[in-house]
């Protein structure tokens, strides 16, 4: 999709990028059927119909569902060119299909999972923020602006860049009061987009961690280390049986 959009390019190779659409098309439906199909195995889907319709309705699916509805809704209803440019948008959730098989991909949407409710609230602070701020500005700065500063929701622009530490400078206050309440909101702005940044690092390096010292992701060979490190500290008297059968249990999980 991304080199279809140059003209100089999609044009004299058009035969080939309709090709190669159709092949990806196919491919991704037949993965999209044969999930669909095989999702009774989890016993969460059991249901022949019910549980097709679950998981059908699951993010994932949606997205596999996205990913091939461009190409063949033209196909039964008639639609505005408008819309099927539109539709052909869609096509890049196609890009959100390596989630299915990128563990770094899997492991920042636990964290998301998890920080979920947190991140709720900083957005929520994040969107109050704007609101004021841009309240603010609107009336120190709507008299001696009032193309750029018409309204409270144009000001609302004005918020979000310089919150956001961007500041692209198609508007800025010209007031004194406005300049240090701009500054004042600046700075406030570093410290609130700093806040998910530092949620999002801290949960992300626990899930690591976690991840890293589950014992399913342990390999044999360091499986057999620790016992043998452990084997070793009770012979030396450093740990008592009761303490080697606790850390043995920890190294082997709950199957073990």
């Amino acid at each position: 999709m991304i080199l279809e959009s140059v003209e100089g390019l999609y044009i004299p190779h058009a035969t080939f990028f309709q090709a190669f659409d159709i092949f990806s098309v196919a491919v991704f439906t037949v993965e999209y059927l044969l999930r669909l199909w095989t999702c009774t195995a989890n016993p969460d889907y059991a249901n022949p119909v019910l549980g097709r319709l679950r998981y059908a309705a699951t993010p994932l699916a949606i997205i596999d569902l996205l990913a091939i509805l461009p190409f063949f809704l033209p196909m039964f209803i008639p639609l505005d060119l408008r819309i099927m440019r539109a539709l052909r948008l869609l096509r890049v959730f196609r890009i959100l299909k390596i989630s299915r098989y990128s563990y770094a991909l899997k492991l920042l949407g636990r964290v998301m999972k998890a920080q979920v409710h947190v991140i709720g609230v900083l957005i929520f602070i994040l969107v109050l923020l704007v609101v004021i701020t841009s309240s603010l500005m609107f009336f120190v700065e709507h008299d001696v602006q009032p193309d750029d500063l018409a309204n409270i929701p144009t000001a609302m622009w004005w918020a979000v860049a310089t919150l956001s530490t961007v500041g692209y400078g198609d508007v800025f206050p010209v007031t004194p009061l406005g300049k240090a309440l701009g500054g004042l909101i600046a700075l406030l702005g570093i410290g609130m987009f700093a806040l998910p940044a530092g949620v999002l690092s801290s949960a992300f390096l626990a899930e690591v961690q976690k991840t890293d010292n589950s014992p399913q992701s342990r390999s044999p060979e360091e499986v057999v280390d620790l016992l043998e490190r452990l084997a070793l500290l009770r012979e030396e008297g450093i740990l008592t049986d009761e303490e080697v059968a606790v850390q043995k249990q920890r190294v082997l999980g709950d199957d073990g």
